[in-house]
């Protein structure tokens, strides 16, 4: 079985090109769907996370948003926070791998926001990053509820440079002239990588 990193910085394109590939009949491994579930009623990041951070559980799950007011420029409180969802996610991860692993598929993806930063292109047979002109990327992520000039730049700060990003992959997918360029890429990277 081959695996592909799927990763770009924030409002690059990655849900998309992971829906894309979706599409084209390839699983994939969505950290972030992971880290909402781990977060959510129930989660199993729950209990771990009201003892570290009093005050953040409401209902049986966490306030993403109080939470994120914790931790956001708070080096020291996102790495505890990291110390307890990044293990979590890891064993989903390898979850998802056997269970692909067991039915035998040729090609999975890992869609992972923080791949290089997080040193998981270790686990990775080729790497795909999405990419698009700075003023689109904050054209797309200015436009989310909640967004600012200043939360994306401080956003900015704890992720890889673009080009750093570009440089390391083993395919570039530009995001910024439309969905067609996008799916045409993403097929050539899967025809090639199940052969």
């Amino acid at each position: 079985m081959k695996i592909l990193g799927l990763t770009g910085s924030i409002g690059m394109g990655k849900s998309t090109a992971a829906a894309m590939l979706r599409r084209l009949g390839v699983p994939v491994h969505d950290a972030d769907a992971t880290v909402h579930r781990l977060l959510g009623k129930g989660g199993a990041a729950v209990a771990a996370i009201g003892q570290a951070f009093p005050g953040v559980v409401e209902d049986g799950a966490v306030n993403r948003q109080e939470l994120g007011r914790r931790v956001f420029g708070q080096p020291a409180e996102l790495r505890r926070l990291e110390a307890i969802l990044h293990p979590l996610v890891r064993r989903a991860e390898t979850e998802f791998l056997k269970r692909q692993r067991r039915r035998r598929t040729p090609l999975v993806v890992l869609d992972i926001p923080l791949l290089f930063e997080t040193g998981g292109q270790r686990r990775c047979d080729r790497v795909a990053v999405v990419s698009c002109p700075t003023f689109l990327q904050a054209q797309r992520v200015l436009g989310r509820p909640g967004m600012s000039p200043a939360r994306l730049a401080a956003i900015r700060a704890q992720q890889m440079p673009d080009h750093e990003k570009r440089r390391r992959a083993d395919f570039v997918l530009p995001t910024g002239a439309g969905k067609p360029p996008v799916l045409r890429g993403l097929k050539r990277i899967v025809t090639l990588m199940r052969s």
